[in-house]
């Protein structure tokens, strides 16, 4: 099989995929279906390097994913930048249309984007349908794109001058999306993106690629052109070409703190606008006022849920005075209630992990904690499960202290450390004293103490009694500290500043006699 990308032979400024197959290089019915790039609306398997695709449930290959050349990328950047020509000529009103029928085409086809979510990550279907849901809160955002692009408007500043400013898109832009969220974080960024008029270059995580495929199928069912919305797989070699590509404007990414440094720093460097989301160790206080019953069942959901694979799973717990005991008691309890196994089950709480090097990883969390000093009351590397997929069962430290390694790296696995504090203050200095700064909670009875919280904190996400806040699609989504490159947060209104630039036109229309010749400054 080749494929190439080619001027259009009628017309030189489009161009278009070409892709044959040989006898010789037809698929035999047992290989493995090899998941496409999508450029300028065509599906394209290029020759050269792939990746495996697993089902984390079986820990078998289903697939295989195309990675992207340097000079792949390049090509596929071409043609958007090309599309994107005419994109910006379009309309807000037909642009806000195409939100609208995109948010219907996902919001029948939920459950269908949630198997292929779980069939390549390994969280539940249920959880897989809770990521659509968040993503689609972006889309409909974005149907409201109209007023999200007002300008501002001035007469009069100067006698007969007037000034107006217009928001105008930034062109081509790159969305690197993690492998944890594979529909929701793509929602997030190239919804807004393409709303505000540029073409993306989606480069999904090589791991659960499949999602990113299907979404580029809706957004061309809600009539979005070709050459818009792009999705390009890869590895290192891809991401460095985006990075480097001058047509590539603007970069947001999600992943963890050293590849988040990485990108910002390299696309910086190159004069590209950035925004890049990194690493969490999000900590949950609970107070002795708390409800104990609410703050262990909210431990366990935002520790356990989807393995721990969240930017914002909860992974210490920071237990305030005498509550430690009673609280880990009933953590462990509701920990033993929990079903492990295949997402695709109904009856499953928490699914495997992505992969068996993520698998590995996290039990060597587990068996150092023990040797730091810390107590293992729940240890999940022993649970069985049949077959060879990737999974473990919930653990639960305690005894944890800052200098251990299970609590000063993020794990991101079904980990849940509890430290001990004796008082409110020790517990915001030990918050205020991480280098991630993503979200965290606190859970008492106290307004005043709530309060308190709030206004101390160091933490770009906080949640009061809500162990996972994740602001809503009105709000924008960011970190500080480590967890943030970049001074721009992610969907909603921050969003829509990031993908656009300003431009100030100041205007006059004087009588030709009132022109002069002056060399001063310009003042009102």
């Amino acid at each position: 099989m080749t494929a190439s990308l080619q001027t259009h032979p009628s017309d030189p400024d489009r161009e278009e995929t070409i892709v044959s197959i040989t006898a010789a290089d037809a698929p035999a019915a047992e290989t493995l279906t090899v998941i496409p790039h999508i450029v300028g609306g065509e599906r394209i398997v290029a020759d050269g390097r792939t990746g495996p695709v697993y089902n984390p449930a079986t820990g078998r290959q289903s697939g295989e994913v195309a990675l992207a050349s340097a000079s792949f990328v390049h090509e596929a950047a071409r043609i958007a930048q090309q599309a994107q020509r005419g994109w910006r000529d379009t309309g807000l009103g037909k642009r806000q249309q195409v939100m609208f029928r995109l948010r219907e085409v996902v919001a029948a086809r939920a459950e269908e984007l949630a198997r292929i979510i779980t069939a390549e990550h390994g969280k539940t279907v249920d959880d897989a349908l809770g990521e659509v849901a968040r993503g689609l809160e972006n889309v409909e955002f974005c149907t409201s794109l109209m007023h999200h692009l007002k300008g501002d408007y001035s007469e009069q500043v100067a006698s007969g001058v007037d000034v107006h400013q217009v928001r105008q898109p930034v062109g081509v832009v790159a969305c690197i999306t993690p492998f944890n969220f594979p529909a929701m974080v793509p929602l997030w960024m190239v919804t807004t993106a393409i709303a505000a008029g540029n073409a993306v270059i989606l480069k999904p995580s090589e791991r659960d690629p499949s999602a990113a495929v299907w979404l580029a199928d809706a957004f061309a069912e809600a009539g979005l052109p070709a050459g818009i919305l792009n999705v390009v797989h890869g590895d290192k070699e891809a991401v460095d070409a985006l990075l480097d590509d001058p047509i590539v404007r603007a970069v947001s990414f999600v992943g963890s703190t050293p590849i988040a440094r990485h990108i910002y720093a390299r696309a910086a460097a190159n004069g590209k606008r950035v925004q890049a989301l990194g690493g969490a160790k999000n900590h949950m206080v609970v107070m002795p006022d708390a409800d104990l019953d609410a703050a262990a069942d909210a431990a366990v959901s935002a520790a356990y849920g989807s393995a721990g694979e969240r930017c914002m799973a909860v992974s210490v717990v920071v237990a305030v005075g005498e509550v430690a005991d009673p609280l880990i008691a009933k953590v462990a309890e509701r920990i033993g209630g929990l079903v492990i196994g295949d997402g695709a089950d109904p009856h499953t709480d928490m699914g495997p992990l992505i992969t068996r090097d993520a698998l590995e990883r996290v039990r060597g969390f587990v068996a150092g904690a023990a040797d730091e000093g810390a107590r293992v009351v729940v240890d999940g590397r022993g649970l069985a499960v049949d077959g060879e997929g990737f999974f473990i069962g919930p653990s639960l430290v305690d005894a944890v202290s800052p200098g251990m390694r299970v609590y000063d790296e993020e794990i991101f696995g079904p980990v849940l450390s509890v430290v001990r504090v004796a008082t409110y203050d020790e517990a915001v200095a030990l918050i205020n004293g991480n280098r991630y700064a993503n979200g965290t909670a606190l859970f008492t009875r106290d307004g005043k103490t709530a309060r308190q919280f709030e206004y101390d904190i160091e933490v770009g996400m906080v949640g009061v009694n809500v162990p996972i806040p994740v602001p809503i699609g009105a709000f924008s989504f960011g970190g500080w500290k480590d967890s943030l490159f970049g001074d721009t947060h992610m969907y909603g209104p921050e969003a829509f500043n990031f993908y656009t630039r300003r431009k100030v036109v100041t205007t006059r229309w004087p009588e030709a006699s009132e022109s002069q010749v002056s060399l001063g400054f310009p003042t009102h």
